[in-house]
């Protein structure tokens, strides 16, 4: 089967197209045959080395932790009825024609539910509606997004929408502002701009109330100049490393800080009843993930390169049937009027 090794980490070279035996399930296990595979910002920073000592990984390896397609067989112990059905798996590996995984890795795919939506699924919309329960927006209330056109930050920004908050989104491109108006956004801002959690405040009219933070580092610690006294500060992000916060200024201005990274992952059962719940709401309409780029599996250090580059508006997925066109980001359907590519 055809398939991507990292075999030292590194730049997105170090992604390399190579062909590896068929696997076979072991009990408790299936092989699910890939459509989609998902690609996420922790995939970039796995491949160059960090994160080690929370992400372990064995050189050579297979990137990835997830995508969906369909049962093609089945070990010891599991229902051979699973074989031909449609499933999301999130696992330890994805960028490959076929994975192996556990059983109570995979969840059925709802009946007309497209499968590159499923896959779009896997890592963001457990992460987003995990956020979101903690996060808790009220009917309202202001609400910030920021990273808001990522494959998190979209679902936070429609989840949030449809608790009826507001929304004010912070994004760094046009195209990306664009998409969280069409996601709901109330109001947009550019944070790669001096003053922009000032301009939140003012659109706000003193702060928001809740603040979803995507991108980490010092931009994420300046979220919490955005809100109001009082707020939730929701960080997530680790394109530029943790947000830090200063915490004996945010205890003098009453901010709750939350920090689920700092609590590790959550367990399966969490997983299996947020991923559960991200389908259903895809499949009636709820979450809509903008798709944004689609690569061939043997482009996939170019999906990276697009995602260092913040180049792609939306989420990325890597597909086994020769996906985009000679290696060109391509729009999905199932992002909001088509509305999903963006240049660098």
């Amino acid at each position: 089967m055809h398939a991507i090794h990292v075999a030292s980490y590194g730049d997105p070279e170090v992604l390399t197209p190579v062909e590896l035996p068929d696997p076979v399930p072991g009990p408790g296990q299936v092989v699910v045959g890939m459509a989609a595979a998902d690609v996420i910002f922790l995939d970039t920073l796995l491949r160059g080395g960090w994160g080690r000592d929370l992400f372990p990984r064995t050189l050579p390896y297979v990137p990835g932790g997830g995508g969906a397609g369909a049962v093609l067989a089945v070990g010891a112990g599991v229902a051979p009825a699973w074989v031909g059905r449609r499933v999301a798996v999130r696992t330890g590996t994805g960028y490959a024609e076929r994975v192996v995984a556990d059983e109570g890795e995979i969840m059925p795919v709802p009946d007309g539910l497209a499968v590159e939506t499923a896959a779009a699924l896997v890592h963001d919309g457990v992460t987003a509606l995990d956020l979101h329960r903690r996060g808790a927006p009220r009917a309202g209330e202001w609400v910030l997004v920021s990273a808001a056109a990522g494959g998190a930050g979209t679902l936070l920004v429609q989840s949030a929408v449809d608790a009826g908050a507001r929304v004010v989104a912070a994004a760094s491109s046009d195209a990306k502002r664009a998409l969280a108006r069409q996601l709901g956004a109330e109001a947009v801002v550019d944070y790669t701009r001096a003053g922009w959690a000032e301009r939140v405040r003012e659109v706000t009219g003193g702060g928001a109330a809740l603040g979803y933070d995507g991108a980490g580092g010092a931009l994420g610690s300046a979220t919490v100049d955005a809100l109001a006294d009082g707020g939730r500060f929701v960080t997530y992000g680790t394109a530029d490393g943790f947000a830090a916060p200063d915490r004996e200024t945010a205890a003098r201005r009453g901010l709750r800080l939350i920090m689920p990274l700092m609590d590790g992952p959550p367990d399966r059962e969490t997983v299996r009843e947020l991923l559960a719940l991200a389908l259903e709401r895809a499949a009636t309409g709820r979450l809509r993930p903008a798709i944004g780029a689609t690569y061939p599996l043997e482009r996939a250090a170019e999906a990276h390169r697009a995602l260092a580059a913040r180049a792609v508006v939306g989420k990325s997925l890597l597909l086994m049937d020769g996906g985009a066109a000679q290696g060109t980001p391509q729009a999905r359907s199932s992002s909001p009027q088509g509305a999903a590519q963006d240049t660098p």
